[in-house]
């Protein structure tokens, strides 16, 4: 298995539980690693792998059509979107709100999920 990875890619999202994060979107910061086969690499074929411009394209769109409490849910739909839709039998994914928090970064999640044998 090869892997991809999209890292601190930025994006809009309504995410939170509080009024002020309710009231606007805020800038998410996303890193994203799944597995690809490795038969991309040996033929040299687009078709064979996952295309990372459409994952970010559509991650993008459905962030901002969506709402979500929590970091970890918002995660877990993004992971199941490239397990589920994308065919990806690995997913890591790295979530942070930047700046939530005074004298803090970053608040986020980690979540790693695989396809579930057959």
């Amino acid at each position: 298995m090869d892997f991809i990875f999209i890292e601190e890619m930025r994006v809009e999202a309504h995410v939170g539980i509080y009024a002020r994060e309710k009231a606007a979107p805020q800038t998410l910061d996303i890193s994203l690693t799944f597995g690809v086969s490795d038969e991309a690499a040996r033929d040299d074929d687009i078709a064979k792998t996952i295309d990372y411009a459409v994952v970010i394209e559509r991650i993008r769109r459905e962030l901002a059509e969506r709402h979500f409490n929590l970091l970890e849910t918002l995660g877990e739909y993004v992971i199941g979107l490239m397990l589920d839709e994308f065919g990806a039998p690995w997913v890591k994914i790295s979530i942070a709100k930047i700046g939530i928090a005074r004298g803090v970064k970053r608040v986020g999640v980690q979540i790693e999920r695989s396809r579930s044998p057959l």
